[in-house]
């Protein structure tokens, strides 16, 4: 993705089943349990850098003991900042007392960070400010162990207004209205009023406030808690936590539209966003690791039981269809195929842009994540290709020559390297008319690649969002090469709503989807379309969020997608470029071809899975409508 787009975030949960000991005898380390969740946060750094955070519990200390740990870092390198804050408080203990290197035990007394659950998180900023203060775990804390619960998740809810009036109403009185705040306050409710329950039931029972301590984490029922704390959630998430006397949770949403993967044997139990995560963290197979079910919740009790348990009734599955085209980890067994065949599909349309001439076209990709779809895009043109051999083998007749069938044989796509990315190359003026030249040189291109004023260009990219990358730079770049056309292919297909559920794409002016369907409505003196879809957000934005419309497809509807990808192409060329330059989208209907088991595609259709989703794409319109520049949630 040319843009840079800020989104999602990444968990990572480990519950230890044996001793430190047993760990330290078969692992040879005490710290193993850090070493592994290093490992699951590092191999998610691609979901979050703004901001890190781990927590961790130490089981059965004695009152008085610290049991809870936690370290949080907004720094520009917040994963190792952390790890070096627990690793240097590590090497200060062993230096003070060398004695304890051997014993797991006095290691876990003595050494904050080291215990046998944890949860590490990254983050990108997607609400709120990006400080310390917003980075993820947090923590709710209270003398009761029961009653202490750290939270950390990778979501976004849709309704955190509502959920805020619904925490004052019961007599709360939180101290900030942010989603991760609102979210623990609202577990924190019930998790106090179940272990009062079972507390006074207890006492009922003649058992002592001392002896029933223990009782209570037995008796407690996660998945009550949950159900009711998550009832009227309207959003994406993937949400976990960890109570202070040693159980934990995530849970996932019922559309299934941020992911969770977990695996569990008799010495751990894991769970983090990212499949291959686990995978390379524990070396294991793609089959051994199970994907959280929509509205469910795995519950983990503190001995290490497992379970897998159904929390709200799943609705119409809509996981998130860009997990697949760009965010995820592509070394995910799936998600590669995956975006090979995103390239592979839209191979139709690119050889028409081309008019079918193969032999004056190069084919290269920008930046570097799109290369997957690059291969795919490649296996796309040597099918096609191989089609023509044989017909023109055919074509010969019953004695060939052997020179032609070499020459057609010899036929392939022309691949390069054209465009490399100069890391350390930064645009430090930010304001001056002189910064877009900075800009224009943020990627180097390899001259002679391309032969001039007669070779087409093509070039994939995972998806084009607002296209300013494009414009200001790309395109610059590439018309230095000279060649006659320049074809810009879009794996996924024109981006046209804001997203609610923890991607950072609210804004309707952020989309250049959507200026162009603005300025073809201005062209062909359809400008009434945008005041009725205006005055329709206005009168959906009367109704409850549960009745409300995506009432902004309208806009949409007089054009095809070729139309709109033709006056994208228009907006986002620069009057100096030389070259024709085309742009192409793929469709939705080849999304789901290429991505069949992720349908979430309210990106590109506006088919929004929860109610919450229609409130926000009205509320963005109107925002755009009376130049308010603030997102819609």
């Amino acid at each position: 993705m040319s843009d840079a787009i800020k989104h999602e975030c990444g968990i990572a949960l480990l519950q230890l089943k044996k001793p430190l000991s047993f760990y330290k005898e078969k692992y040879g380390s005490s710290f193993y349990g850090i070493n592994k969740m290093y490992l699951l946060m590092e191999k998610q750094h691609n979901r979050g850098q703004d901001g890190a955070g781990f927590a961790s519990i130490k089981f059965d200390m004695s009152p008085g003991q610290r049991y809870i740990s936690r370290v949080r870092s907004a720094d520009q390198q917040p994963i190792q900042n952390i790890f070096k804050t627990i690793n240097t408080r590590i090497q200060k203990e062993i230096q003070a007392k060398p004695e304890i290197i051997s014993n797991s035990e006095q290691i876990k007394s003595n050494i904050p960070y080291v215990g046998e659950l944890m949860l590490g998180h990254v983050r990108y900023g997607t609400f709120g400010k990006n400080n310390i203060e917003s980075v993820h775990p947090f923590l709710r804390q209270n003398n009761w162990m029961h009653r202490n619960l750290i939270v950390a998740g990778n979501f976004n809810l849709t309704n955190v207004n509502e959920l805020f009036e619904n925490l004052v109403d019961l007599g709360q009185h939180p101290k900030e209205k942010a989603d991760t705040i609102t979210v623990m306050e609202k577990i924190g409710h019930f998790l106090d009023d179940a272990v009062a329950k079972i507390y006074k039931k207890l006492r009922k029972e003649g058992y002592s406030k001392q002896e029933a301590s223990p009782l209570i984490a037995e008796r407690l029922k996660i998945s009550k808690i949950l159900r009711k704390a998550s009832k009227n959630w309207d959003g994406g998430y993937a949400m976990a936590g960890l109570l202070g006397h040693g159980d934990a949770f995530v849970l996932r949403d019922p559309a299934g539209i941020r992911p969770s993967f977990w695996y569990e044997d008799d010495e751990v139990c894991v769970v983090a966003s990212e499949r291959p995560v686990i995978q390379t963290a524990f070396n294991l197979k793609s089959e051994q690791i199970q994907e959280l079910k929509p509205g469910h919740a795995i519950i983990i009790k503190k001995d290490g039981r497992t379970s897998e348990v159904l929390i709200n009734e799943p609705t119409v599955p809509a996981k998130c269809s860009f997990e697949r085209i760009y965010f995820s980890r592509g070394n995910d067994a799936d998600i590669y195929h995956e975006r090979k065949k995103l390239g592979k599909v839209i191979v139709p349309q690119i050889l028409d842009s081309i008019d079918h001439d193969l032999a004056n076209s190069v084919f290269s990709f920008i930046p570097n994540t799109a290369e997957t779809s690059f291969y795919g895009m490649i296996k796309g043109l040597e099918d096609h290709l191989n089609e023509d051999k044989i017909k023109e083998i055919i074509a010969l007749g019953a004695n060939p020559n052997p020179d032609t069938i070499r020459e057609i044989l010899l036929k392939r796509a022309r691949v390069e390297k054209i465009a490399i990315k100069d890391a350390k190359l930064r645009t430090f003026i930010t304001q001056d008319d002189s910064r877009d030249d900075l800009v224009a040189h943020i990627y180097d291109i390899t001259y002679g690649s391309v032969r001039r004023k007669s070779d087409n260009l093509v070039i994939i990219d995972d998806s084009i969002v607002r296209g300013t990358t494009l414009k200001q730079s790309i395109l610059r770049i590439l018309d230095r090469l000279e060649p006659k056309k320049i074809v810009v292919v879009s794996s996924a297909p024109q981006i046209r709503y804001p997203d609610c559920y923890g991607i950072d794409m609210a804004k309707m002016g952020d989309f250049i989807a959507f200026e162009a369907a603005i300025a073809l409505l201005q062209d062909s003196d359809q400008e009434q379309i945008i005041d009725k879809a205006y005055h329709d957000c206005l009168e959906q934005a009367k109704l409850p969020r549960v009745d409300q419309k995506n009432a902004i497809q309208q806009i949409y509807e007089p054009f095809t997608n070729e139309q709109i990808s033709r006056k994208i192409s228009e907006l986002l060329t620069p009057p100096s470029i030389s070259a024709e330059v085309i742009i192409i989208y793929q469709t939705v209907e080849n999304l789901h071809k290429a991505c069949p088991n992720n349908t979430g595609d309210w990106y590109f259709t506006g088919n929004y899975p929860t109610p919450g989703g229609n409130k926000v794409v009205n509320k963005a319109f109107i925002n755009w409508k009376e130049g308010i520049l603030e997102r819609a949630y």
